[in-house]
């Protein structure tokens, strides 16, 4: 199986999944509020829908792309809320729901119909295939443990989450440069836990900067879903310590973050 293949079926399992839980729900809970300060779990899918149409558009007409990319320039701090806000206004839970798996079966389609090589526009730098396939799961996956959060609900973790903590890794960078700060030369290394005790590791094992702590803790970390407090993530070395306190997996300006549980009595 080759690697885009792969990255978007576990994009498809990721999204299905989402799906099953949104299925359940009676139109009265979309508007439950989610840790996403001003967000309901409506936000939430109109956010993925609205992203999975923007994804599709800029991998099959990226001169329209463009023009979205100028409309994001003109008002960055605000253009995702309006967004999603314009669908949750003109869309029932239904009509969203509908509205959202169209979308994303459309992009699955294209993604898996792409070149070898193609590159895909994006508000950053133009992304692979695989990239971006990666990069929807992430999203899927974190605004999925808002929805998840908001619900008390619990996720059993996946293997998955493999995809989405590569995404962190490979950020370390991007992290410091959108808070103006300049990024350690120095690799990191990385351990991680998987759920089923398999170690996951990047960077040179003889680094002095080190983070370790199990997947599914890195993964809510990076797309800052929980507070550093509650998580069983720890790193060794000043410039590792730093990382830990401004990681993101996500494009754009540093997030807000999650303050810590009230009723926190050790980590998560």
């Amino acid at each position: 199986m080759s690697e885009v293949a792969a990255v978007v079926d576990d994009l498809r399992e990721e999204s299905d999944e989402l799906d099953a839980l949104m299925a359940s729900l009676g139109p009265g809970r979309w508007g439950d509020r989610t840790p996403a300060e001003g967000w309901t779990i409506a936000h939430q899918i109109a956010h993925l829908t609205w992203t999975d149409e923007v994804a599709l558009l800029a991998a099959t007409d990226p001169g329209r792309f463009g023009d979205e990319v100028t409309k994001a320039l003109a008002a960055p701090e605000s253009f995702v809320d309006e967004a999603a806000g314009a669908l949750v206004a003109a869309h029932a839970p239904d009509a969203l729901l509908a509205r959202w798996r169209d979308g994303r079966q459309r992009l699955d389609k294209v993604l898996r119909d792409a070149p070898a090589g193609t590159r895909i526009p994006w508000y950053g730098p133009p992304m692979s295939v695989a990239s971006m396939a990666t990069a929807r799961l992430m999203e899927t996956w974190a605004h999925g443990q808002d929805i998840a959060d908001a619900l008390g609900a619990t996720r059993a973790p996946t293997g998955r989450l493999r995809h989405i903590a590569r995404i962190g890794v490979r950020a370390r960078n991007y992290a410091y440069a959108v808070r103006g700060i300049s990024a350690p030369e120095e690799e990191f290394r990385v351990e991680l836990k998987s759920p089923e005790g398999e170690s996951i590791a990047y960077g040179p094992e003889d680094a002095a900067q080190r983070v370790t702590g199990p997947l599914l803790d890195f993964c809510l970390l990076v797309t800052q879903r929980a507070h550093r407090a509650d998580l069983a993530v720890t790193a060794e070395g000043p410039d590792a310590d730093q990382w830990l306190s401004i990681a993101q997996a996500f494009a754009g300006p540093p997030g807000p973050g999650r303050p810590p549980r009230a009723d926190r009595g050790g980590h998560r």
